[in-house]
């Protein structure tokens, strides 16, 4: 499934990079492809977990927030802490635990020694969709991406090192990386 309904009879972002050749931007015709491809990539992979998730009421964001609570020791974190993790500014989080807690997701609870801190609690209504909606991702995203098992390896090994000279965690972090796994 893509994005469109009917499939280009090219490919665009080819003929955007003869086109950037074309104005004399040919040293960074080939970067601006791949950044592009990279951005086209996440639309159609979003476009498929949104219609893998929509029967379960949830966006890629809420699930996201479930699934880090599902795998939580305690089903439970600070919602600071899933900001952190989740890598979005609170305001987000915010608008994502407002949309679980009214499905009965999750409970917003008061900290226990820090008044000013909010505890997120999976409910198990929320337990049950986490697993539910893992399910069906495992099924119909993740394990019929379209990759070949030896391009994802090097994808996450490209994007885990691009992502780590980008600033988004720190190298050496003792968390291993799924680069170099096999599915």
């Amino acid at each position: 499934m893509t994005v469109n309904s009917t499939p280009l009879t090219k490919d665009p972002i080819a003929e955007a990079a003869l086109n950037w050749e074309r104005h004399g931007w040919g040293e960074v015709a080939a970067p601006m492809a791949a950044v592009t491809s990279i951005m086209r990539a996440q639309q159609i992979l979003l476009a498929r977990t949104q219609t893998v998730l929509k029967p379960f009421g949830l966006t890629f964001a809420r699930y996201e927030l479930l699934a880090l609570l599902n795998f939580s020791r305690e089903k439970r974190l600070l919602m600071s802490k899933a900001s952190a993790l989740l890598q979005v500014h609170p305001t987000s989080v915010t608008n994502a635990v407002d949309r679980l807690e009214a499905a009965g997701l999750v409970e917003r609870r008061p900290h226990e020694s820090d008044r000013r801190a909010l505890v997120l609690v999976l409910t198990d209504e929320g337990t049950r969709v986490a697993a539910e909606a893992t399910e069906a991702l495992n099924a119909e995203v993740f394990g019929q991406t379209g990759f070949e098992d030896g391009d994802v390896a090097q994808l996450n090994e490209i994007l885990t090192r691009f992502r780590a000279q980008a600033g988004d965690f720190e190298a050496g972090d003792g968390v291993e990386s799924p680069a170099g796994r096999d599915r």
